[in-house]
Order: C-alpha cells, then structure tokens, then sequence
C-alpha cells in the first residue's frame, strides 16, 4: 500500500471519567495525534452474512503501525470526516508491524 492511499485523517478518542458535581460520568477525548488512514466500508452482503440488522455503518481502517497505533484497542473510539466509530477490532493487516486495520461502527438510525 502506498501513502496516497491514506487519504483520510483519524483521530483517536479514549474515554475518561471526569466528575461533574454530581458523580463520575464518562467523557471521550482526543487521544494522540490524527493519522492518516485509508478507509473502506463494509459491503452490504458482508453484513448480511455476519447476520447484522441494525442501521448502522460498517468501515474498517487501515493506518501505519507505530508504538501509538499498536496501543489502540475496541476500548477506544475514531472519528473520520466527522463521523465517530465504535472500535470493534484491532488487528496486524500487512507484515509485520507495517499496518494495522481497525474495524469499526457507527449507528445511522439516531
């Protein structure tokens, strides 16, 4: 894959707990820097086999390995053109320590 390909900056969000006066309450915020990605959505069919229903988007996203990307996990969340994905999986996409791929969704029916 070359760079051109990345054409799209992520940014990665970790959840926090901040107090707000009245207890803990949970809070995204922007963790690291955005990278560049290539995203692709997940065919209709694809879906339909993995028995989905629900009016939601399916995208995977491909990023460059680095200490920071490797340490990204379905605990954390990605936005991309101002849409924010669920992360749902990380795994290693080309030999070794060149990609990572990033399975993600978003609810479209809210």
């Amino acid at each position: 894959m070359t760079a051109s390909k990345m054409d799209r900056k992520a940014q990665f969000h970790r959840r926090t707990l901040i107090d707000d006066g009245f207890g803990m309450v949970e809070s995204w915020a922007p963790h690291g820097q955005p990278v560049w990605a290539l995203r692709a959505d997940i065919s209709d069919g694809e879906r339909w086999r993995a028995g989905e229903v629900a009016a939601h988007v399916t995208s995977r996203f491909q990023v460059r390995s680095t200490e920071f990307t490797r340490g990204i996990d379905p605990r954390d969340r990605i936005e991309c053109e101002g849409e924010s994905f669920n992360i749902v999986g990380v795994k290693q996409a080309a030999g070794r320590r060149q990609l990572i791929e990033i399975t993600a969704s978003r609810r479209t029916d809210q």
